[in-house]
């Protein structure tokens, strides 16, 4: 099995990171802070390098330091001991330039899925807990890693949308045929779309569910559910059905864009039975499981980010997550923490190579284990 390796990474004027230059192990690299001082920018960073975006601004000019004109990324990568250099650099009010061995990519498109990365944040916690957009969200994520069509297909189907929408929404009611061509659209597309969601989902769960009783001991019965209209109906049909009620709603009810995933603990929603704990659990199964997945899909172990993992988690599961990730399953992981004391306790079982980083006010340096 192949091995992503970030080497060195690079900043300049990243968030509150003025200047960084850090070199990584293969193994396990250990940011440690108070909170607000900058580790989870250098996640963020790293996330940057195989998104071509950030996690947590969506326009790129938030990145940039609140003194400064421009950022810039940097990484070295070992990819299958092949050495890639991946950058970019954006400046206020100009376009963003990323780069792959300094030579400029026509789309951003081109990039996504050369360096598979899972990351789990405290942010993630959407995914259980608000709308379905965040549940479509994570599976069109991953499956965009791996997919090229995946992707077309969805922004096609996503714009049809909009366009009916528009139509919906206007005062005069619009040409029947106008109303057709999107819904025409959408049809073409969406299936496209629902079968892989199913395929990717019918693979998760035993991988989800291996890792939630690892970690949980056994302890709890969780399920994951994929939901779908395409499941027992024709798109075309119920778009034409329902034109006059969407007429009076102003807006979509049929199609692949109302999808989503049903997540239990025993036979009830765990967002709304399940302790911070089982929520966490539960959220760190589903992203080990993404992180499974890719693995073997793309032949090579993504790089795996973990901000403040430990966060909400009894001692128990907090080894046994430690016990999973410093497994060979597994390949080079970063975590941040905010206690170093703690953070060395739960590494003591890690024969692992491994680095740690003391990070203070955008300032990091390395410190022996």
């Amino acid at each position: 099995m192949s091995q992503i390796t970030l080497e060195q990474l690079t900043l300049l004027n990243y968030k509150n990171i003025e200047d960084a230059q850090l070199q990584f192990c293969p193994g396990i690299n250990c940011l440690v802070g108070l909170n607000g001082q900058g580790k989870t920018n250098v996640l963020d960073a790293i996330y940057y390098l195989s998104f071509c975006k950030s996690r947590q601004a969506n326009i790129d000019s938030q990145n940039i330091k609140h003194d400064q004109e421009f950022f810039m990324i940097q990484g070295e990568y070992d990819l299958d001991s092949h050495k890639e250099e991946i950058s970019c650099s954006v400046k206020r009010r100009q376009k963003k330039h990323f780069r792959r061995n300094k030579h400029e990519y026509e789309r951003l498109s081109e990039h996504i899925g050369l360096l598979p990365l899972v990351l789990i944040s405290p942010n993630d916690i959407s995914i259980i807990g608000e709308g379905s957009e965040e549940r479509r969200r994570f599976m069109d994520s991953i499956i965009s890693q791996y997919d090229k069509r995946y992707l077309q297909h969805l922004l096609i189907y996503n714009n049809a949308v909009q366009q009916r929408n528009a139509l919906l929404k206007q005062e005069t009611r619009p040409d029947e045929s106008a109303m057709e061509v999107y819904e025409d659209v959408m049809d073409a597309h969406a299936g496209y779309i629902f079968e892989r969601r199913l395929a990717f989902i019918e693979q998760i769960v035993p991988r989800f569910q291996k890792f939630y009783d690892s970690i949980a001991d056994n302890a709890e019965t969780v399920s994951l559910h994929y939901q779908s209209q395409l499941q027992n109906r024709n798109l075309r049909e119920s778009l034409r059905q329902t034109r006059e009620r969407d007429y009076i709603l102003g807006w979509t009810s049929q199609g692949i864009h109302k999808d989503d995933l049903e997540m239990q603990l025993g036979e009830w929603p765990i967002k709304r039975v399940g302790s911070q704990g089982q929520q966490k659990t539960y959220l760190i199964s589903l992203k080990f499981a993404q992180f499974d997945f890719l693995q073997q899909t793309l032949g090579i172990k993504p790089i795996l980010l973990l901000d403040d993992l430990f966060d909400k988690l009894d001692t128990h599961r907090m080894n046994q997550i430690i016990r999973l990730v410093s497994s060979e399953q597994f390949g080079q992981i970063f975590i941040t923490d905010t206690d170093r004391s703690h953070l060395l306790e739960a590494l003591q079982q890690v024969q692992e190579e491994k680095k740690i980083f003391n990070v203070s006010e955008g300032h990091i340096e390395q410190t022996p284990c």
